[in-house]
């Protein structure tokens, strides 16, 4: 099966677009977990297997972040090994890992997250240049999200700058990603933010099929309307991200999982109108 496919029957089993981000964070989990007399990397052990259960009949996809694993030590691999083992297979799981670098220091990047831990796909940064993401392009299962317009602030420092034709470097990416994809059996795909919602067209308008991750609704403020209307005419599948508006939406509550699985109902009902054009 192609990552493609895969992507497609993923949406239509759920018949959702939603993506849940796995960041665990041990200063915002429930009491509950917190409490408790484990160490750490069986909390968030345990943290996100519940947030897995009560999720996955509302999602596509789950997002589990490097950053919150390697802060655990030694033992967050082993952690970040057995989360991805429990999710079911028919999600996608993408590694947010934001790698990017050349060479053989590349190629061992990609030893690692597609022949190691086989996600069907990561997250990649390409402001070393396009070469970084050669590598991880030789295989029709496996997809890459490549770093084109973020969610945060800081992309005004270098993804919104114009270059000398008018075109940001954002743009520059999605068409020269859009090239690229012609040549390789990978998916190749780009990460969207949805606070960006308004200057989104311009950019995916230059990689039309390109399969789209999309963080930045909840905690973020990214509008679903505005995201739904910059889609209209995008033909790759997207997957809208949410992290904490999801897994931490319980608080300290006895029963915070409850919450949890409501508000990634919530997530899903709502991405509905963009979900419908993919299913």
């Amino acid at each position: 099966m192609t990552f493609n496919e895969k992507l497609k029957a993923a949406v239509q089993t759920a018949d959702s677009t939603l993506c849940v981000g796995l960041d665990p964070n041990l200063d915002l989990m429930p009491n509950p977990i917190t409490s408790s007399e484990q160490s750490d990397s069986q909390k968030v052990e345990q943290f996100l297997k519940k947030v897995i259960d009560v999720t996955e009949e509302h999602c596509a996809a789950y997002k589990p972040n490097l950053g919150f694993f390697e802060a655990l030590g030694a033992s967050g691999w082993d952690t970040f090994e057995a989360i991805l083992n429990y999710i079911p297979d028919d999600k996608i799981i993408i590694a947010d890992a934001k790698r990017g670098d050349i060479s053989s220091t590349a190629e061992h990047y990609a030893k690692a997250f597609f022949k190691k831990f086989e996600v069907d796909a990561v997250t990649l940064n390409p402001l070393m240049g396009f070469e970084t993401l050669e590598p991880f392009l030789d295989d029709v299962s496996k997809g890459i999200y490549v770093l084109t317009l973020t969610s945060n602030p800081g992309a005004k420092d270098i993804l919104l700058k114009k270059l000398a034709g008018g075109q940001t470097i954002s743009g520059f990416i999605a068409k020269e990603l859009n090239r690229k994809q012609k040549d390789n059996k990978t998916s190749i795909g780009m990460v969207m933010g949805a606070t960006k919602a308004n200057k989104l067209e311009p950019v995916i308008n230059k990689f039309p099929t390109s399969p789209l991750l999309i963080p930045g609704v909840g905690k973020q403020g990214g509008s679903i309307k505005a995201l739904s209307k910059s889609l209209e005419q995008h033909s790759g599948t997207p997957l809208i991200n949410s992290s904490r508006s999801i897994i931490y939406a319980g608080n300290n509550e006895i029963n915070w999982h409850r919450q949890v699985a409501e508000a990634a109902k919530n997530y899903q009902l709502r991405l509905a109108p963009i979900t419908q054009r993919y299913v």
